[in-house]
């Protein structure tokens, strides 16, 4: 266990981790080059002059399809004018008010941009060329029985692209239900497991083979054209991993013990980590000839502040998100990462060795292994994490006067030079194991005092006035004295605070 997840063991009921997002698309391989294309036509004895009309039978089938099975299943087809509308809110609208136990929720088409093919030339001397245009796209949203509340989204126009979404978390939920584990939620995260021992186990046992058979079963239950193409090339889809998030969630008590620490954890990962750090969270060193950007970057969001690392299209983030603490490692481009499988050489022969990663759908399991490797580091490197807003209350009551056996003690003047010099001079790492003592500080504290008699009067009535206010303690039958909890607290985040964060505000202060 991390050090930060042990120092609030007892706020934390405990750690989660699995995929979140997985968008997966699919491609007819044999039709993304233009020579692949024209074969595809020509062994259908379709000629350039007729690619349009062909393709557009083939799109009015598909649409037909699509519509007919959504009319027999009684579901709605509705038609969004913008593509920018909240789809997953629509749907799930839909699912509110006309709940299905399982299947198809509803379909909802708009206009988008796509890539395409266009026969461009004269009568007689035609070319296919690649082209970008606008067609109707289709969202199929679906209560699975696997994959729980998703979406499959196809292109209407050539190359009849599609792409699967799965959220990794309405996946786990369902396999929660079959073993018996009671779970709360917020949006897509996990707030309460009842079994987090069983749940991670579970999760870990995810057999990714499972997403790697069931996107051709959506895509032939949409679309009479796979079966055409797996007729005359001898394969369908190709399915390949476009984005991948897997995320860790902390999951606190409450949601107060988040907001305690999480400022003091967004400082110390924007202040105290730098870009380069991305290369030890992703599993690299840094390298003088890495070709790229490794950025850090920090953002105040509504509901709250992101920070995020990231090295060339891959990212590890860390937001909170009510009671969870989430850690979230993206993966656009999986060849910076590297698995074990076959390489075949220049010579023809075969090997087994460590290669870099593609996003065929089969390499699910090294996402997993990989992601979870980046965010744990992520996690180990939150170290000596101070509650903020705890802290804030216990620096307003040391500023303040008190009231100690009937005697009046004036609180103390933070921003002081003076102040934060004793504070550093106590709590320095030399003596933290065998303390300190009045002479072992009276010169750095007060160096401009030569008389060694008042230096060591005067050191002795500040660290009175420190016991007073908490933050040393004596050791009994000793003259040696040690920083308490409260006192570690409260001077590291002062003494932070000068030095570091905020130097312009306290010379203002001063």
């Amino acid at each position: 266990m991390c050090k930060m997840i042990d120092q609030y063991a007892d706020k934390i009921k405990g750690q989660f981790s699995f995929f979140d997002r997985m968008i997966i698309n699919g491609y007819f391989r044999p039709l993304l080059s233009e020579q692949t294309r024209i074969g595809y036509l020509y062994s259908m004895g379709i000629p350039l002059r007729d690619f349009t009309e062909y393709f557009k039978d083939v799109t009015d089938r598909l649409l037909k399809q699509i519509e007919d099975s959504a009319g027999e299943l009684g579901r709605p087809v509705v038609y969004l004018p913008s593509a920018k509308d909240r789809k997953e809110d629509i749907a799930k609208g839909f699912l509110l008010s006309d709940p299905v136990d399982e299947g198809l929720i509803c379909v909802l088409k708009t206009l988008e941009s796509c890539r395409t093919a266009k026969v461009v030339g004269r009568e007689g001397r035609h070319f296919l060329r690649s082209s970008y245009t606008k067609c109707l796209h289709y969202y199929l949203y679906y209560l699975d029985r696997e994959f729980g509340f998703m979406f499959v989204k196809i292109q209407t126009w050539f190359p009849f692209n599609i792409q699967v979404y799965i959220n990794g978390r309405e996946l786990m939920k369902h396999i929660f239900d079959a073993n018996g584990i009671s779970y709360q939620c917020y949006d897509n995260s996990f707030t309460d497991i009842s079994d987090v021992a069983k749940a991670q186990e579970l999760a870990d046992r995810f057999d990714s083979s499972k997403l790697c058979r069931r996107p051709d079963a959506f895509a032939r239950s949409l679309s009479p054209f796979p079966d055409t193409v797996q007729k005359n090339f001898g394969q369908g889809y190709f399915w390949c991993m476009d984005q991948c998030e897997f995320a860790t969630d902390i999951m606190f008590k409450e949601r107060s013990f988040l907001e305690d620490i999480y400022p003091s954890l967004v400082g110390h990962a924007f202040y105290d980590f730098s870009c380069t750090d991305i290369f030890t969270f992703m599993g690299r060193k840094p390298d003088p000839r890495f070709q790229g950007e490794a950025v850090s970057d920090y953002k105040n969001r509504p509901i709250g502040c992101r920070v995020k690392f990231k090295l060339k299209s891959n990212s590890v983030k860390m937001y909170d998100k009510c009671s969870v603490l989430r850690i979230e490692t993206t993966i656009n481009d999986p060849r910076e990462f590297k698995v074990f499988g076959t390489v075949r050489h220049h010579d023809g022969t075969v090997s087994k060795q460590w290669k870099p990663m593609g996003k065929s759908i089969s390499n699910l399991y090294r996402y997993a292994e990989v992601s979870k490797a980046c965010n744990q580091r992520f996690v180990d490197a939150m170290v000596d994490i101070v509650p903020v807003k705890s802290v804030q209350q216990e620096i307003a009551s040391v500023c303040s006067g008190k009231t100690v056996k009937g005697k009046r003690v004036p609180g103390f003047n933070v921003w002081s030079p003076d102040v934060l010099r004793i504070m550093e001079a106590v709590s320095d790492g030399r003596h933290l194991t065998g303390g300190f003592r009045n002479k072992d500080i009276g010169k750095v504290i007060f160096p401009d005092m030569k008389d060694a008699k008042k230096r060591s009067s005067k050191t002795s009535r500040t660290l009175k006035k420190l016991r007073q206010h908490g933050l040393i303690k004596k050791v009994p039958r000793s003259r040696r004295y040690h920083v308490t909890s409260k006192g570690r607290r409260i001077m590291g985040v002062l003494i932070e605070l000068y030095h570091k964060d905020y130097p312009e505000l306290i010379a203002k202060a001063v």
